[in-house]
């Protein structure tokens, strides 16, 4: 075998190996979410969430997007779903708050 076939081969198990943590995480959430002995769902969200966000930034990797292109889409979907009117944005903001955040970090970029 080449080496760019092992490199080929080696590129989906970790994709597949992604896909399969992704999964995990997001069933790791529900099922916390679902328990009736979980008082506080906060840190557990906390946790899940930015692992499913990490792991969605590798998979995009993995799968040829490079991170400022992804960066660059989800600012994107952000400023159509508040012109769109998205709901959390109607309701709570949530899109104007994420954006400014964004905004933020972006300009205080280390």
């Amino acid at each position: 075998m080449s080496f760019k076939g092992m490199d080929i081969t080696k590129n989906m198990r970790m994709i597949e190996s992604l896909k399969s943590q992704l999964l995990l995480a997001i069933s790791n959430l529900y099922s916390e979410m679902a328990s009736e002995t979980c008082d506080d769902i906060r840190p557990v969200a906390l946790d899940t969430l930015s692992d499913t966000i990490i792991i969605s930034y590798l998979l995009a990797r993995r799968l040829g997007l490079d991170y400022l292109t992804l960066e660059k889409k989800i600012t994107s979907k952000i400023r159509l779903g508040m012109l769109q009117d998205h709901e959390t944005e109607r309701y709570f903001g949530d899109l104007s708050a994420l954006s400014r955040i964004r905004a933020f970090q972006s300009g205080n970029a280390s």
